[in-house]
């Protein structure tokens, strides 16, 4: 038996202490549902719901396809300028930008594809696309890393670290800032109200600083004539770069393993089911996430057999879906109701 819980906007408090019990906040919204349904009304909230989505994705899409453009024309530009100026860190920026294009064109293609339906094939769609570009992007930013840090030590540690037309390189790095900000202004306003907004916002931040940091190495060149500084504002960049690349390996990694997400506690799940009544226990208990944000949910419920008798595991199943989405922000749930004798048949039973 399975309960698939809508997607939808939400924003009530995930830990609600009051549980799922008779009387909780959640048990109220079950109500409210089945008289609105009985009403004639069901639909009516979701529908609503669903266009102003609709009207944000679009926003957003505009938003990014904008900034896309800007990232790319600085790229170039950049990737142009470290070849006239021989600037190691204008390239460290270059790189940092291409990864930052990359997650910029995963947050857009996460918009359009988040609204293709499921399918035989792609039975939960296709929203696990953004974490494998989510891979790409995190074995680019390591290659940058790895190739950037490798030539700063050479540059550190040579008699002669080579020409760097520190002139040329603060033009370049300023356009840079420029474009950033604009970028950063552009994508504030969807930031405040998506998660793949906020990181496309903080993916621009990051070229941000890192123009500031070519900005100062340019500006010690000019004044000093201490050209070093090209290569320890590459090694600056470097640093800022890896932190990032593991997290994202991390997260990856977690997907793909279908690891219980950090934001999931499966003991405070256990508890919120076992409130429900006639509910005597529940085990195989398993979360994980199709993509960051999108959580998947199954167990095996013992119930009392009088739940059984009486025809009440259709209110049941409502009841623990509605529980997930409201306290949890799982969106697809599936429950095994099983009688006690038929638990203790199983031989092999998990958490």
């Amino acid at each position: 038996m399975t309960n698939e819980s809508a997607a939808h906007e939400h924003g009530h408090d995930h830990g609600d202490a009051a549980g799922c019990g008779p009387g909780s906040a959640h048990a109220a919204a079950v109500a409210r549902d089945e008289a609105a349904r009985a009403g004639g009304g069901g639909g009516a909230g979701s529908a609503g719901g669903g266009h102003g989505h609709s009207h944000g994705a679009g926003a957003n899409r505009s938003r990014l396809t904008l900034a896309i453009a800007i990232v790319a024309t600085v790229l170039v530009v950049e990737v142009i300028g470290a070849f006239f100026t021989g600037s190691l860190s204008l390239f460290a920026d270059a790189g940092h930008m291409l990864s930052d294009l990359i997650g910029l064109i995963i947050a857009l293609i996460a918009t359009i594809v988040a609204a293709r339906p499921a399918n035989d094939r792609h039975s939960y769609g296709y929203q696990r696309a953004e974490v494998f570009g989510a891979l790409a992007n995190s074995l680019i930013l390591i290659g940058v890393a790895v190739f950037v840090t490798f030539e700063a030590v050479t540059r550190l540690i040579s008699s002669e670290p080579g020409e760097v037309r520190g002139g040329l390189m603060l033009v370049v790095a300023c356009i840079g800032l420029v474009a950033n900000f604009t970028s950063l202004l552009i994508l504030r306003g969807g930031a405040k109200t998506s998660i793949n907004m906020r990181g496309a916002y903080l993916e621009v931040l990051g070229d941000l600083l890192g123009s500031i940091a070519v900005i100062l190495a340019a500006v010690v060149i000019l004044a000093t004539g201490f050209e070093k500084a090209d290569a320890i504002a590459s090694l600056l960049i470097a640093a800022m770069i890896v932190p990032r690349a593991v997290s994202l390996l991390r997260d990856v990694f977690s997907v793909l393993s279908q690891s219980t997400p950090s934001a999931m506690d499966v003991q405070e799940i256990r508890a919120h089911i076992l409130e429900e009544p006639g509910v005597v226990d529940v085990h195989d208990v398993h979360v994980w996430a199709i993509t960051s944000g999108q959580y998947v949910f199954s167990a095996h419920v013992v119930v009392a057999r009088e739940v059984f008798e009486r025809g009440d595991t259709g209110p049941l199943l409502d009841s623990l879906g509605t529980c997930l989405t409201a306290h949890f922000d799982v969106e697809h749930s599936t429950f095994q109701l099983e009688p006690a004798e038929h638990a203790r048949h199983e031989d092999q039973q998990h958490l």
